[in-house]
């Protein structure tokens, strides 16, 4: 009987090693080759440009993993051939980089590219962006950030894709597969450039609209809201997770067991690699967390955080933590799993150098920047003005018109300004070919600028024009990481020099490139017409040329909510109705002098704003005119037995004079639950509409949709389950989250 016992547990064995995948089998066998020292040096990813004199040795003797911020090729290969030719056991090094939003060839911020609400142009982007930096040596990209974000004060808004859970969870799983050149999510082939998936998780709840600040979420919330635009990227193939910054009700993410492990791993089957953000491990220090740096190591390592970036707590302590049984070389076999795991995904260990010509500024890529930059262009308002017609006068003014660099955005350490086209160079080019007479004059000579100076010489060259075209907005210095705003205002002087312009009588067309939603209301009422543009990349200039004179008529929706004034913030579409709903608001000029105190009746607004944004997410303009028609559902009842579905459809008729593209967004309410919120997106399609045409939109909608995290109390312990509550729902079909239309409704059985 002890014979049969062995000899079927060896069979088992050997059936387990057969079928192990070949990938692991190269991992184990590798792994079994390394030394403590090796291991740990794997967990180690270091700036070299911190560290210029020590690098070489650094690598030479094991001492790290992956390089980040270098992106020449000689060098990359010559650091390269130091780890796999002068090291023991020639393991390649992974070279990283802040790759956001382009590498050479800039595309515009992200947060303009949730603008076009079209997920292949993305994904396009994101391809082409790969091609250029894999062929500098780059292999790993810091992107894409799927932080859903509702405060437009966070200078890192412009880095993620709005305020939704659904539309921010479409953008970056089409930026993973871009970047590693996937499809349909499936890893068949060698990774491209490894996405990295940031920041895990809650940092855009950051507390004032303050970077790295504290974030109090209720689990329910991280998982309806935060945490779901992680999985799609995870789902759709994404190599590597990073961790925030922030804390999540008193814990921090590089340190946080239940995140990094009972959700990503277990939950999720994620096998991929999580690294720091710079040096979040080290700052448990600072956070309270931690005595000092080796407790900060021993509790970043207990949370599985594999990778180090640029802290040094791994290579400085876990040697120590292991020699007093404080950790286990299981855990740290663990974590180099997956970092030799992302190395062979990247098929660094057959091709471990840079031996392509380097790839910049293609046609296709510029195109591509250009097709987005257009996209991303929303237009609020319109009194008729645009688009603009051959032979008028033209007056190019504004601190944005002319400005090669912060037209860029933030976070383009490889974007060379003098590729920029600006809008004044499109609309020379405009003027050579007869289409319009230019003027220009600059008047102020960046965004803060306070010198009233040129302000008389705009308002006396307006004077002699048709239209005037004011580019205004921030630098791109002002929005991004670390660059927090108290105040949404125009920066600078540009309100006196939008109301010199108002006053000439002419018409302004107002057009802003910033790096976030501003409070424009005041120059938006004077302006005739507004088009907002966010940071537009390397071919903003003719993008927005193209728009305004309706070469390109424009299609970009609010993918955030713009709000009347700051104090607003943070407003979102998807809010709770709450007890006391917005109804009938006495506003600070309606209330009578003397007027007695009293809250019978009153509802939930502000004095001065009630509760309306200056644009509702999902809003956008068009030279053409859609029509709606009501929506109709192929069964009014969902079933909970299964994975039932419904359709909806809907026809949308172009009735106006131009061809255009109109995005029809699918919202549901569910009417009785846990307090849920007003509207839901649940789908979105990018339609293309010929004038005077219809064309049938149709969404498919899953009882697995309509699930949300509940929390029950019992006994002093709280468990969460993820559930649909069956009752009543209310579905639309619209143009966007504020004008919805009638109702179709459903009930869940």
């Amino acid at each position: 009987m002890k014979k049969l016992m062995l000899l079927f547990l060896s069979v088992v064995l050997l059936a387990a090693c057969t079928t192990q995948d070949p990938t692991e089998k190269k991992i184990e066998r590798l792994l079994s080759q390394m030394t403590l020292d090796e291991k740990i040096g794997q967990m180690n990813q270091l700036d070299p440009t911190w560290l210029q004199e020590e690098k070489e040795a650094q690598i030479r003797a094991g001492q790290c993993g992956s390089v980040f911020n270098l992106v020449d090729p000689q060098e990359i290969n010559r650091l390269q051939h130091i780890a796999v030719d002068e090291t023991r056991l020639g393991i390649p090094l992974v070279f990283a980089r802040d790759v956001i939003h382009g590498f050479r060839t800039i595309y515009p911020i992200p947060l303009g590219q949730g603008a076009t609400w079209n997920p292949d142009l993305i994904e396009q982007g994101a391809r082409l962006t790969a091609q250029e930096a894999v062929s500098s040596g780059i292999r790993w990209a810091f992107s894409p950030m799927v932080d859903v974000a509702r405060d437009p004060r966070w200078g890192r808004v412009a880095e993620g894709y709005g305020e939704d859970t659904y539309l921010t969870a479409a953008m970056g799983a089409a930026t993973v597969r871009g970047y590693q050149n996937l499809h349909a999510g499936v890893q068949d082939s060698i990774i491209q450039m490894a996405a990295c998936v940031k920041h895990f998780a809650g940092y855009s709840v950051s507390e004032g609209g303050r970077d790295y600040n504290t974030t109090p979420i209720p689990e329910t919330y991280l998982r309806d809201i935060y945490l779901p635009t992680f999985k799609a990227s995870i789902d759709a193939g994404a190599a590597s997770v990073m961790c925030s910054f922030n804390d999540i009700n008193g814990t921090p993410s590089s340190a946080n067991r239940w995140l990094n492990v009972d959700v990503l791993r277990t939950e999720w089957n994620f096998d991929g690699l999580l690294v720091s953000d710079w040096g979040s491990g080290s700052d448990l220090v600072p956070h309270g967390y931690a005595k000092d740096k080796k407790e900060a190591a021993l509790q970043c390592i207990n949370a599985r955080m594999e990778m180090d970036m640029q802290g040094m707590i791994y290579a400085d302590y876990l040697k120590e933590l292991l020699a007093e049984g404080k950790v286990q070389e299981k855990q740290i076999d663990d974590c180099v799993r997956s970092i030799l795991r992302l190395k062979y995904r990247l098929g660094l260990f057959d091709n471990p150098y840079c031996d392509q010509p380097l790839i910049a500024y293609s046609d296709e890529s510029l195109e591509a920047a250009q097709k987005t930059a257009e996209e991303s262009a929303i237009l609020l308002k319109n009194n008729g003005i645009l688009p603009l017609r051959d032979g008028q006068t033209v007056l190019v003014c504004g601190p944005l018109a002319h400005q090669q660099k912060e037209q860029l955005g933030t976070w383009i350490f490889d974007g060379e300004a003098e590729h920029s086209v600006t809008p004044l160079m499109a609309f020379r080019e405009l003027e050579q070919q007869g289409k319009i007479r230019l003027l220009y004059e600059e008047g102020l000579t960046y965004s803060r600028d306070k010198n009233r100076s040129g302000i008389s010489r705009v308002q006396s060259k307006a004077k002699q024009t048709d239209v005037v075209l004011f580019f205004a907005g921030e630098e791109a210095i002002l929005s991004g990481e670390a660059r927090c705003r108290a105040d949404l205002n125009l920066p600078g002087i540009q309100q006196e020099m939008m109301d010199a312009l108002y006053q000439t009588g002419k018409p302004v067309v107002l057009v802003v490139m910033a790096g976030r939603p501003l409070t424009i209301k005041r120059e938006t009422e004077q302006a005739a017409a507004v088009l907002y543009a966010f940071h537009g990349g390397t071919m903003a200039g003719p993008a927005l040329a193209n728009v305004l004179t309706g070469k390109v008529v424009p299609s970009g929706k609010t993918p955030i909510t713009f709000p009347q004034t700051v104090g607003q913030v943070p407003l979102y579409y998807n809010k709770k109705n709450t007890g006391r709903p917005t109804s009938n608001p006495m506003l600070i000029d309606d209330i009578p002098v003397g007027c007695p105190q009293f809250s019978i009746g009153q509802s939930t607004y502000w004095l001065e704003t009630g509760v309306e944004p200056l644009f509702p997410f999902g809003y956008g303009l068009s030279y053409t005119q859609f029509e709606y028609s009501d929506v109709r559902l192929d069964k009014n009842v969902l079933s909970l037995a299964g994975n039932d579905n419904l359709t909806a459809v809907c026809t949308i008729t172009n009735t106006g004079r131009y061809d255009a593209a109109e995005v029809a967004q699918l919202y549901i309410r569910d009417l009785v639950g846990a307090c849920r919120p007003l509207k839901e997106l649940k789908g979105f399609e990018k339609v293309w509409i010929p004038a005077g045409e219809s064309r049938e939109v149709k969404f498919t909608l899953s009882v697995e949709q309509l699930k949300y995290w509940h929390e029950e109390k019992h006994d002093y312990t709280t468990t969460t389950f993820f559930a649909v509550e069956p009752g009543e729902f209310l579905l639309w079909i619209a143009p966007n989250s504020n004008d919805l239309g009638e109702a179709a409704t459903f009930e869940v059985k």
